[in-house]
């Protein structure tokens, strides 16, 4: 089965920031999204979202306002069973991460290591994440909102071909096409 991600809606509520050319700014609130199974999304709507144990960036929820990085996880998930659940977050103080091994990238909460940030923030093409997406780590769930939940979509197959991406290209589901394309 072929499986398509829907678009975003584009809808924002007010005061609230799409993602953008530069980092999260502090004390605004902008658009999110969380890559998840379908079980774990619908006992996030019903308890809300939770602190993981660790993670790149210490305990905290792992977000992104990148879209197409929510829409990989889980990693090696069957498509099927992904969603993702789109969030506004009200970032706080934010802190900006840019390596591996910087000082505050497990200790960014903690005020025994100075300023206390809410939300930290790694920036797309650092070197920190392999797909070279930004990535949000929010330490209160509470300064989360669900707005929500977003799910693949099967392609209908017609006549040997299936619908796919969101260019709207048609691929051949036959070694035809493979051929015509070599």
């Amino acid at each position: 089965m072929q499986y398509q991600w829907p678009n975003d809606d584009g809808d924002l509520p007010p005061g609230v920031t799409r993602l953008g050319r530069s980092g999260p700014q502090s004390r605004q609130s902008y658009i999110m999204y969380h890559g998840t199974t379908r079980q774990a999304a619908q006992s996030i709507l019903a308890t809300g979202f939770r602190q993981s144990s660790d993670g790149m960036l210490g305990r905290g929820v792992y977000l992104s306002r990148d879209l197409e990085k929510a829409r990989r996880y889980p990693i090696g998930h069957p498509e099927d069973d992904k969603a993702v659940i789109k969030v506004v977050v009200n970032v706080g103080r934010v802190i900006a991460i840019r390596q591996q091994g910087h000082p505050r990238q497990k200790t960014w909460h903690d005020p025994a290591y100075g300023r206390v940030y809410d939300t930290a923030w790694v920036p797309p093409n650092c070197g920190m994440v392999p797909s070279g997406l930004e990535e949000d780590c929010v330490w209160d769930p509470n300064r989360i909102q669900i707005i929500k939940v977003i799910y693949p979509h099967q392609i209908p197959k017609t006549d040997g071909l299936w619908a796919v991406g969101v260019a709207g290209v048609l691929v051949a589901a036959g070694t035809l096409l493979l051929r015509l394309l070599k």
